[in-house]
């Protein structure tokens, strides 16, 4: 799934050496911390959110098993 939502991002933005992915499992669920440059953060969001909630939703058609799948975007 990281590699997806790193494929993604990559794609979207001006800098993708500089897109990074990490997740970590808090209880039943999985978090992806999405990181960008931070002149491609606004590209990675989009416009009233659409894109990170396109990117959520793809997400969510990937998953395989039952556990809960999130996605931040964190800000440096």
């Amino acid at each position: 799934m990281s590699e997806l939502v790193r494929y993604i991002a990559q794609n979207l933005v001006d800098q993708p050496d500089q897109v990074s992915v990490q997740s970590r499992e808090e209880g039943e669920s999985l978090t992806y911390e999405l990181r960008v440059a931070q002149e491609d953060l606004g590209k990675v969001i989009g416009k009233q959110g659409r894109t990170a909630k396109a990117i959520r939703a793809v997400m969510a058609a990937s998953q395989t098993d039952d556990r809960r799948a999130r996605l931040e975007i964190v800000e440096d």
